[in-house]
Order: C-alpha cells, then sequence, then structure tokens
C-alpha cells in the first residue's frame, strides 16, 4: 500500500502554517476587490451563457405542393353593400373560387365604417333558373312607374309594395320584364289598389331616376326590394338588413311569393291607413338605411404560389353598372400563415427579435377615391411580395418543429377600367426563405470560462497583493534608515 507520506509529496497545494502568515489591509481591500470582480465577471459569462445565440442564412423554399397559407384580413368598403360583397380567390394553377362565404363574415356599416347591425347572414346569391316568359311581348300596364316624386306616397299608402330596380340595358331586367308585368296585373286582379290596397308591384328606371335608386343603395339590377309600411329595412334582434327578393323569377313563382307576403297582412290594413292619413296632411319621409357600406373579415387558404385574392360585387343573376360601384376601403388587418400563440409568439421574438416588426404594414391604411366622373370604374390593386421565416427553435423542435412567420413588402395603385372595379389583392411568395436557427452553448465552455475568472482574477490579486506588501515594506526600511 501506498504510505500517507508518499501521497503528501505529490500534493500541489502545499499548506504554510497560520502562525507564518501575515495578513494586512492592503490584502483585504484587494481581497474585497477581487471577490467582487469575480462576481462581476461571472455574472456578466452567465448572461451571455443564457442569451440565445442564432444563426440567420437564407435557403430555398421547399414547401410542398400540398401545403396551404392562411390568408386572415379584416377590410371595411364604405360604399360597397354586403348584399353583393363577393370575396373571390384564383391563382396560377387555375384555382378560381368565387364567393367564399364559409370562412368570411360581413357586417352593413355606415359610411363612417360604424356598424348598423350584426352581422349579415344573406350568404351566397342564390342562382336564379327559372325566367319564365322569355322575351314575348308584353304591355306596360302590369306593374306601376315609381318616381322620385310619387315613390315616397307608394310605399305608405300600401301596406306592401314590391318594386323592381332596373335597367333597361340589363340582360337580366329585360329577362325579368314579362314575368314582371304579368305577375304584377294577376295582383291587380286579385287586390284591386283601389279597393283592398294590400300589395302592389311597381318598377323604378334606375336610368331615369338615379337618385332615387342611389337613396335605396342599389347597386346591381334588377334588385326587387320589399317595402312595408315604407320602409325597406327589416330588424330582428339588432340585425338590419333590406328586405330583398332573391326566389325565381317566372310569373308562377313571383305571384306565389306575392301571395306569401300578403297572407298575413289584415284585409281592414288599407282602411285604418287612409284613416290615420286623414289626420296629417303629409306622410314624412323616413332616411334612407345607412347598409350602404360592407365590413369583411375572415380568412381564406390558397396555395404557396403567385394568386389574387378579389373583392368586388358579383352575381350569377344581377347586372351591374362599373360608373356606380366605388370600391374604396380601409384596411383593418391583412396578414399571411396562420396565427401563433402567445407563447410561441414570444419564443420567435426571443430568438430573432426583429420579428413581427414589419408583419402587417396594410393595417390602417386608406384606399379612397372621390367618386365622380373622373375616378368613376377605378380598381385598386395591391401588389404584395411575401417572405417566409422559419426558426427552429429547441423548445418547440418536438412540438410544432419550426416555428412560421409571414413578412411582405405592399404595393397599390390606381388602375381605370372598363369592367367592374374591384379591389384585388395579387400575392406572390418569395422562392427563398429566411432560416433563423438557434445555435446552443456548451455548458463545459461556460465552465472553463468561469474557472479562468475565478483563477485569473486570484492570481492577479495576489501579483498585485505582493507588490503592493513588497512596496509598504521598502517604504518602511527607507524610513527607518533616515532616522538613524
Amino acid at each position: 500500500m501506498i504510505s500517507s507520506s508518499k501521497l503528501k509529496s505529490v500534493d500541489f497545494y502545499r499548506k504554510i502554517p497560520r502562525d507564518l502568515t501575515e495578513a494586512s489591509l492592503s490584502g483585504a481591500g484587494l481581497s474585497i476587490i477581487a471577490a467582487l470582480s469575480m462576481m462581476f465577471l461571472f455574472g456578466m459569462e452567465l448572461n451571455n451563457y443564457l442569451t440565445v445565440s442564432t444563426m440567420t442564412s437564407i435557403v430555398v423554399d421547399r414547401s410542398s405542393d400540398g401545403e396551404f397559407l392562411r390568408i386572415d384580413f379584416n377590410i371595411s368598403f364604405p360604399a360597397l353593400s354586403c348584399e353583393f360583397a363577393s370575396v373571390d380567390v384564383s391563382d396560377v394553377l387555375g384555382t378560381n373560387r368565387l364567393n367564399i362565404t364559409k370562412t368570411v363574415r360581413k357586417f352593413s356599416i355606415d359610411p363612417n365604417l360604424v356598424p348598423t347591425g350584426s352581422e349579415y347572414h344573406a350568404g351566397p346569391i342564390p342562382i336564379v333558373n327559372k325566367h319564365g316568359d322569355d322575351f314575348e311581348e308584353v304591355d306596360n300596364d302590369g306593374a306601376d312607374f315609381l318616381t322620385s316624386e310619387n315613390f315616397e306616397k307608394y310605399s305608405h299608402r300600401y301596406s306592401i309594395l314590391v318594386v323592381n330596380f332596373f335597367a333597361p340595358w340589363c340582360y337580366w331586367s329585360n329577362r325579368l320584364k314579362p314575368s314582371w308585368e304579368k305577375a304584377a296585373k294577376i295582383m291587380k286582379e286579385r287586390y284591386d289598389p283601389e279597393i283592398d290596397g294590400r300589395i302592389l308591384m311597381g318598377k323604378v328606371d334606375c336610368t331615369q331616376e338615379a337618385d332615387l335608386c342611389r337613396r335605396h343603395h342599389i347597386q346591381g339590377y334588377p334588385s326587387i326590394r320589399i317595402f312595408r309600411k315604407g320602409s325597406d329595412v327589416k330588424e330582428s334582434h339588432g340585425h338590419h338588413e333590406h328586405e330583398s327578393y332573391y326566389g325565381e323569377r317566372d310569373t308562377e313563382s313571383l305571384v306565389a311569393a306575392m301571395e306569401t307576403l300578403v297572407a298575413p297582412v289584415p284585409r281592414d290594413s288599407h282602411k285604418l291607413e287612409l284613416e290615420d292619413k286623414s289626420n296629417h296632411s303629409e306622410t314624412a319621409k323616413r332616411p334612407a338605411p345607412l347598409t350602404s357600406g360592407c365590413r369583411i373579415e375572415g380568412f381564406v387558404r390558397v396555395k404557396k404560389v403567385p394568386g389574387n385574392l378579389v373583392i368586388s360585387a358579383h352575381s350569377g343573376a344581377h347586372s351591374f353598372d362599373p360608373s356606380q360601384i366605388n370600391v374604396s376601403h380601409v384596411i383593418s388587418h391583412f396578414s399571411f400563415g396562420k396565427k401563433l400563440s402567445q407563447r410561441m409568439l414570444s419564443e420567435a421574438k426571443r430568438l430573432s427579435p426583429y420579428i413581427g416588426g414589419n408583419h402587417d404594414p396594410l393595417m390602417g391604411r386608406s384606399y379612397v377615391t372621390n367618386h365622380d366622373h373622373s375616378n368613376a370604374n377605378v380598381t385598386i390593386e395591391h401588389y404584395l411580395q411575401v417572405v417566409k421565416t422559419q426558426i427552429a427553435s429547441i423548445r418547440y423542435s418536438q412540438e410544432n418543429k419550426l416555428l412560421e412567420e409571414y413578412e411582405y413588402t405592399a404595393h397599390a395603385s390606381l388602375v381605370h377600367s372598363i369592367y367592374i372595379p374591384a379591389a384585388k389583392f395579387h400575392f406572390e411568395l418569395s422562392p427563398m426563405q429566411v432560416l433563423v436557427t438557434g445555435v446552443p452553448k456548451s455548458f463545459s465552455h461556460f465552465i472553463t470560462n468561469v474557472c479562468a475568472i475565478i483563477g485569473g482574477v486570484f492570481t492577479v490579486a495576489g501579483i498585485l497583493d505582493s507588490i503592493l506588501h513588497n512596496t509598504i515594506r521598502l517604504v518602511k526600511k527607507v524610513e527607518l534608515g533616515k532616522q538613524f
């Protein structure tokens, strides 16, 4: 066995008896400074070890063909009615989806962007299959012509007034005309306007009565509106909307719809209204309902290829006058990619602090055109260049693999066109992506640096203490020599 004396011979740290050591004030001061220096340098090294280190690189985006990109948006259109507002998506691969409603919500708003009711639930505009009597010649004695001068009188005189707002140049208006006139004649025979007065079918030529049609926010032709006691606005639990007819347009279907409308109205309602009117010299005019605008919010999923998100007036059985469509809008939110949770967003910012700085450059931007003759038929186009950033996080590597964030640049232009104006968002994803990778730090390197700090400070402090101690002793010897 190795004796204890032999083991002691390999001691690197030989001890000096305490009686042979001497404490000094200078040594105590240097010890305190050395201890504080060690603590300070240890704290800095620990902070550097805990700070995330990342490596940024530009790589080719290797998204597979089956991957989809989510687009979230919240856009307000002060002059585009929810009645015809349509969200469409298309791309270079031939995808073309019209009037998306499943993931999109609409809210009627006034010109000041203030909601005028709850969510608009009209859904997709039905496709009209029956137009009835085609283009045969008919008399114009069926439906009464209404103008700005007599509209208020007619709308308050009859319990139900059903009005066809049309344009002579409109294909769909001309298809409706024969069956509308026949249905109006049949209803007059069944419910004499002078005796019964519960229902009347009328018509308004919007090319002659532009102000009247504008006051009732007519944007598509033909628009069939139902007026009850002077108003076409139906209110139900805070929900306001125009009461419109979207059914089939043949004579039989129109007559059946009119019978359904008049059935709940008491036969003597017309007489009661006449008696009530006798006490008033003129019936008060009701203001036009503030439902000319629409706020559209929600999301769509698109393929990761160049494409378009288009919002415009659309219908399969209506015509539109391009000069009367105004797509001015205010963007509250527009972003790409799925929403990250607050925890994941914090992790992304921890790894890459600049993330989110340019996340939604369109937020709060307004694109408004003065809708006069020179600014009619204006399409507003947005060109968006989208770049994907992937962040490889150690914490989320097992749970979510990579955190994805999309940023984009946006440019807008106004385009005059003969077609129906629209708000178009052209998006194109960059073929390159930014990859941010977290670089883990070695714990052994941290321990090595800590040891170097402690040993280095201890050694330097010892050297300084020795120099100081010897200097003081030398000074004292010189002073003693002068005394003798």
